[in-house]
């Protein structure tokens, strides 16, 4: 698909009709990109009625005139098809909880100007189409446009061969971020790989 056709836009400029959207009625529906903010204690003991407001207020969605966001959000002709979660890393309740971006690096978890790419939704009947990229290039414009000094995803790296559900790779993959310029960090697990792309 031409790169061409997806506008991707700050998601206080999208409407919080156009984000429902994109989240369907699957699993998207049900975090509301609010696991890896909340961690999953707090996570779970949610409703997701109160995820959603959450979400609504972390994205400022239908606001164009707030000074920040938590996202992007990509339509294809009009039609709004995709998310992408992206802020300070420091914001990651979980990610901070988790040993992955971590192993082996002498980072600090509080440091303002890291950025991180967290999750990405594609909405039903548009997976498949390569939507990922343009919405990792607009993510990581945002974050520049910001001041961040550096950014960071956290794919997954199926073994070949291996079947991995859409629920599952809502992390990304390495050819994603490596199509947009991350490199590779490190690889604290076998299915995970930390990728980063210093601004």
């Amino acid at each position: 698909m031409p790169e061409d056709d997806v506008v991707v836009v700050p998601a206080n400029e999208a409407s919080w009709d156009d984000l429902q959207a994109v989240f369907g009625r699957g699993a998207a529906a049900t975090c509301q990109c609010q696991r890896i903010k909340l961690g999953d204690r707090d996570w779970f003991a949610m409703p997701v009625e109160e995820r959603a407001h959450r979400l609504r207020a972390d994205t400022d969605s239908g606001h164009p005139e707030a000074t920040g966001t938590s996202g992007m959000v990509g339509y294809l002709a009009g039609e709004p098809v995709g998310w992408v979660a992206v802020e300070p890393r420091a914001r990651y309740r979980r990610l901070r909880g988790s040993p992955v971006p971590w192993a082996g690096r002498a980072e600090d978890p509080d440091d303002p100007d890291v950025w991180a790419i967290v999750c990405f939704a594609i909405r039903s009947g548009y997976r498949g189409r390569g939507l990922t990229r343009p919405l990792a290039e607009a993510a990581t414009g945002y974050a520049r446009s910001r001041g961040a000094r550096a950014i960071e995803a956290y794919p997954m790296v199926p073994r070949p061969g291996q079947t991995v559900s859409w629920g599952e790779m809502n992390v990304g993959s390495r050819s994603t971020f490596a199509a947009v310029g991350f490199r590779e960090v490190s690889r604290p697990t076998t299915r995970r790989v930390v990728m980063r792309l210093d601004l």
